[in-house]
């Protein structure tokens, strides 16, 4: 008997620190510490340039996604995480593409949100570390831009490839983003980015939490975006 009542408090115990633990992973997580339209580096339209345009994303119309496969309680589960504390300038030269720019797309990595909230709070904190103040921010800086036609015209849908270096929780690498976008109009512009990166090559641990069985180490990252023209003639690069 006393043999069963030691077992029974075992594992009473080991439930109990299984369920303090996941109550640590789960706490709620701390706000933004910054505004994330005041930190990114913008683009100026130079004097010289009379046929380009500045576009501005504006948050309120845009979201960035990820998309991440994971065992949930036995059954296979596609985790979708959004926001809209997004940040970036796109210059846009229709009359010579190759003139174009995108600028730095700043994320906030404590504002993804899914289904559930206390996955949330686990993967802002300790699979993108986003509490500390170095790691806040997810950012990609754009090097290059290929498959752009020569010129185009209002209406246009485009299909090019935009490479860069992404950083996540201090680590950067090279990815290339497949881009679809249209000029809607003179004043505004809306597309698409995608592509598929893996946790691994940015050292993106997940931690040991019940019902949680397996996370597949590849995930699709996604920006749907609207942007703006800026008329501002004050707009400066930061």
């Amino acid at each position: 008997m006393r043999k069963i009542q030691i077992l029974i408090g075992t594992v009473a115990l080991i439930g109990i620190g299984g369920i303090s633990s996941f109550l640590y992973f789960t706490r709620e997580i701390a706000a933004p510490s910054q505004d994330i339209q005041a930190n990114v580096q913008r683009l100026e339209v130079s004097s010289e340039a009379d046929d380009t345009t500045l576009f501005r994303i504006v948050p309120d119309e845009t979201q960035a996604e990820y998309n991440i496969a994971e065992v949930l309680n036995g059954s296979d589960k596609l985790v979708v995480g959004t926001t809209n504390e997004v940040a970036g300038d796109i210059l846009l030269n229709l009359q010579d593409l190759s003139q174009s720019q995108i600028g730095e797309i700043s994320i906030n990595a404590r504002t993804f949100a899914t289904d559930d909230e206390r996955r949330d709070n686990s993967v802002a904190r300790f699979v993108l570390q986003s509490e500390s103040d170095d790691y806040e921010l997810i950012v990609f800086q754009p090097i290059s831009i290929s498959g752009l036609p020569d010129s185009a015209s209002t209406g246009d849908t485009l299909e090019f490839q935009v490479s860069g270096d992404l950083t996540v929780t201090g680590v950067t690498q090279p990815i290339t983003f497949d881009v679809t976008t249209t000029l809607e109009t003179e004043d505004q512009l809306i597309g698409h980015a995608e592509t598929t990166i893996t946790r691994s090559d940015f050292s993106l641990s997940i931690p040991d939490v019940p019902f949680v069985a397996s996370v597949e180490d590849e995930l699709t990252l996604k920006l749907d975006f609207v942007a703006n023209t800026v008329t501002s003639s004050t707009v400066t690069e930061t």
